[in-house]
């Protein structure tokens, strides 16, 4: 069992070259490894956003095998780390409809846990006009999931589940203290609610949040919002990560999320 406690998340501004995008993550695990991470996160869409979420269909993998499922496990397994993979593409019986799935590799290099995307972001932005639709390619996930690691138990979520307090409460039953969210928020959207989310999401589960965002314009034109952060149990943003390409670290405090939870027993205090 790893001794380090530190967890990290990390910001991109992924690209539609799978290669290009694999060969920035690399550099940035490596970073996180560097101050003695044990945990790492990548963002929503790490490997690849294209000029059009159709594009994802050519990439997509069967689950088990292809590069960006081999890249995982190998710098995983060299590092001695855990990756939660922000999200990848993967097919599904429908030839027209791919999931959007996290997965969680352990130092092993094996697939200790898999989340596929709950919440699909099917919404036009106010201001902008600009429209997504993601039920349109996407097939949504239907279970709620954790997985156990020497930092304590993760709870997995991606991007829009954010708006969704409800999901959070479930991984809460699991006995979540870790709550990680991949991202790749909308700079409208990211301004109003991104920060405030967080720590909503961490205040009332009394929870660590994990958060890694996409930042800058990508190849569909689209701006990501940035600001990546990782919050405490008391909803203190303990580090972020503003517009750049990098990674923030902290340490994973076991004593002060007992504390927290002790002295302000609010998830004791549940009715509902």
């Amino acid at each position: 069992m790893s001794t380090h406690k530190r967890i990290a998340a990390i910001q991109m501004c992924s690209s539609d070259v799978v290669s290009e995008n694999i060969k920035v993550a690399t550099q940035l695990i490596t970073q996180a490894k560097s101050h003695n991470s044990a945990i790492v996160i990548l963002p929503e869409n790490f490997a690849f956003i294209g000029s059009d979420e159709a594009d994802k269909m050519a990439i997509a993998e069967t689950f088990g095998q292809g590069e960006i499922q081999s890249f995982l496990s190998s710098t995983a397994k060299k590092h001695q780390v855990w990756i939660i993979g922000g999200t990848m593409p993967l097919r599904t019986k429908s030839a027209d409809k791919v999931t959007s799935s996290c997965l969680v590799i352990n130092p092993q290099g094996q697939c200790a846990a898999r989340y596929d995307k709950i919440h699909l972001f099917d919404v036009t932005i106010p201001q902008t006009g600009v429209s997504y639709q993601e039920s349109a390619f996407f097939e949504p996930g239907k279970e709620v999931v954790s997985v156990a690691t020497p930092l304590g138990q993760v709870g997995l979520s991606v991007c829009y589940d954010l708006r969704f307090p409800e999901l959070y409460r479930l991984l809460l039953r699991q006995h979540c203290s870790i709550l990680c969210i991949p991202s790749a928020f909308t700079e409208k959207t990211g301004q109003a609610h991104w920060e405030v989310l967080l720590r909503a999401r961490a205040i009332e589960n009394l929870s660590y949040v994990l958060a890694s965002n996409q930042t800058g314009i990508h190849a569909n034109g689209r701006k990501s919002f940035g600001h990546s952060m990782i919050i405490n149990p008391w909803g203190e943003i303990i580090n972020e990560l503003k517009e750049d390409i990098g990674v923030i670290t902290t340490e994973i405090d076991a004593e002060f999320l007992e504390k927290v939870r002790n002295e302000f027993p609010a998830i004791q205090h549940r009715r509902l």
